[in-house]
């Protein structure tokens, strides 16, 4: 992969522009996934560094993701061909952040029903020591320990609905965003010809001239 830009080039005109560099497009693939190219995963340092780009774009912002690709352009179509997998890598990773998010909030419905029968069961059980230990110290602490155990417990749940649940409702507006994403090349590359020739710049689908100079 190629270099992330400048970041004097990281504020572009319009805003909606992710930017990378390749010298093959299977380089934004995992190599190691054995499925066919439509159905690919994404390589990890591509998807890590396009969905980074995305969050510092503004969120309502349509998005579309330049490939520069060193070679002449010969392919029609190629970036129809490469839109498709990358919005469907998006679109299953968008999925399977919402089947996460399903999972947590059970996760935490469960855990506050647990948290509360415990915290209840504390509160009667300290109000029982205390009728039957009276107000000595023994009873103080046993009940304050029961309460302060009864807290404890509802820890889980709270961290859940206050701060777990809306970090992968993020990840998944995100996901979802990338999963409409326009895709563009443009290809840079010797044209065929006698040795020596000098290199020029064709794109292989039409490309703003103004955008954001990240590269991976």
């Amino acid at each position: 992969m190629a270099q992330q830009a400048s970041s004097s080039d990281r504020t572009p005109p319009d805003g909606g522009l992710i930017e990378v560099r390749v010298r093959d497009l299977s380089q934004l693939f995992d190599s190691m996934d054995p499925s066919p190219f439509h159905e690919k995963d994404l390589d990890c340092d591509a998807e890590e560094y396009i969905v980074s780009s995305a969050n510092e774009l503004p969120a309502r912002t349509p998005l579309t993701l330049v490939v520069h690709l060193d070679r002449a352009a010969d392919l029609p179509g190629e970036a129809t061909v490469l839109r498709d997998p990358i919005r469907d890598h998006f679109a299953r990773r968008s999925e399977l952040s919402r089947r996460e998010l399903r999972r947590l909030l059970r996760r935490g419905w469960i855990s506050l029903l647990i948290g509360l029968g415990f915290l209840a069961a504390g509160l009667l059980v300290g109000a029982s020591v205390e009728r039957w230990m009276g107000e000595g110290h023994l009873a103080t602490m046993l009940r304050e320990s029961l309460l302060i155990g009864g807290w404890v417990a509802m820890w889980r749940p709270i961290e859940i609905f206050l701060y777990d649940w809306w970090v992968i409702r993020g990840e998944r507006r995100i996901f979802d965003r990338l999963s409409r994403l326009d895709v563009r090349i443009v290809c840079t590359g010797a044209t065929n010809g006698t040795t020596g020739s000098t290199p020029t710049r064709s794109t292989c689908s039409p490309s703003a001239t103004e955008g954001r100079r990240n590269r991976i």
